[in-house]
């Protein structure tokens, strides 16, 4: 079992790498670690609504340098760099074809039980949270589920001794319209959510600077 010490050393490794080398590649067995975390990571219902982009055409690394500001360094140098979509309402709606796939073959739901899930998760969705409202609701609700998968990559790959960056600084409609135009996704079913880099760290500044955080008396509250 991982000694508690390792593990707070492990998220104080972590930072936002804002320059990466780019001759410093991490391997595939490492980099599969990674998206493993995030294929194992938890999702209301189960229901898994998301999609990893591995980006490594160099031409759509360069097309989206234009609409990602946050992310420049990343696409020019990173040695990974991922593109994480989230479903939208088509998808997520109780009769979809999506939902009757999860329910019914990944998780292996006795046909008996499938119209109860599927009740109660219409219930959460039209009336616990609201989430029928509007698509925009309903994708942010799934964008929530595509944050776990992120955090869990970050921390892995931060105990693989594997920099990251969480990339939001990017023009949504336009990397949404650069990957549908090339091919890549079906805007009707997915959005672009937020971006993740991968690398080794190039002479960065801000590597070793102490952690700026609130104290736990600040943010927790006992009641």
């Amino acid at each position: 079992m991982l000694q508690k010490d390792k593990l707070l050393e492990i998220f104080n490794f972590r930072y936002a790498c804002k320059r990466f080398s780019a001759t410093k590649k991490i391997s595939q067995e490492y980099f599969g670690v990674i998206l493993e975390s995030a294929r194992l990571s938890p999702s209301s219902f189960g229901f898994e609504p998301w999609k990893f982009l591995v980006l490594n055409d160099k031409t759509l690394r360069n097309a989206l340098k234009p609409v990602c500001w946050g992310g420049e360094n990343a696409l020019e140098n990173a040695s990974e760099f991922v593109v994480i979509l989230a479903r939208k309402k088509v998808d997520l709606v109780v009769d979809s074809a999506y939902i009757q796939y999860m329910i019914e073959e990944v998780q292996k739901i006795p046909s008996e039980i499938q119209k109860i899930k599927k009740d109660f998760f219409h219930r959460f969705l039209a009336e616990d949270f609201g989430l029928l409202k509007d698509d925009r609701k309903i994708f942010d609700w799934a964008g929530k589920q595509c944050y776990i998968a992120l955090a869990n990559m970050l921390t892995a790959a931060a105990a693989l001794g594997i920099d990251s960056c969480a990339i939001e600084g990017f023009n949504e409609e336009a990397a949404n319209k650069i990957l549908s135009d090339a091919g890549i996704i079906d805007t009707a079913h997915f959005g672009v959510c937020v971006m993740v880099a991968f690398g080794y760290r190039d002479n960065d500044k801000n590597a070793n600077r102490p952690k700026t955080r609130q104290s736990l008396e600040k943010i927790v509250q006992y009641v």
